[in-house]
């Protein structure tokens, strides 16, 4: 009797150029990963979400690499998206940063929302720079 192998999980890693034309790669990643791992329903949030990390964050970090990531965990599926944007040593200047980049990512947070899911932003530990963008979708 052959023994039923467990099915792999979806763990979906790319590096991308800085620039928004990227978003149409992350995109197309994701339409093939999600039905090929039995997640077709999530394939509109999941490509809204991808367009607009990617978007966003190469008009922030332009010509930077950007690094996706897609993962199923926990009956969620994770996405985090990290820039190299430059740590700003003047808190004013962060605040800023942070008011802006939130603002500019009003429709993922309307999608995320819709979805009953979470997002946020964080920083990231030396010596590393930039910022990580992260959601969280139910499944």
């Amino acid at each position: 009797m052959q023994r039923a192998h467990p099915r792999p999980g979806l763990v979906l890693s790319l590096t991308l150029p800085g620039d928004p034309r990227s978003a149409v790669v992350g995109r197309h990643a994701v339409t093939a990963a999600l039905p090929a791992h039995g997640l077709r329903s999530h394939l509109w949030p999941v490509t809204h979400v991808v367009s607009e990390l990617i978007t966003v964050n190469a008009a922030l970090t332009p010509g930077r690499d950007l690094y996706l990531s897609l993962r199923r965990r926990d009956d969620t599926l994770r996405l985090v998206l990290w820039d190299q944007h430059p740590c700003h040593a003047d808190p004013d200047t962060l605040a800023l940063c942070e008011v802006r980049r939130r603002r500019a990512l009003w429709l993922l947070a309307a999608v995320v929302d819709d979805w009953g899911g979470d997002w946020g932003l964080a920083g990231t530990q030396p010596p590393h720079s930039g910022i990580k963008s992260w959601v969280v979708l139910p499944q």
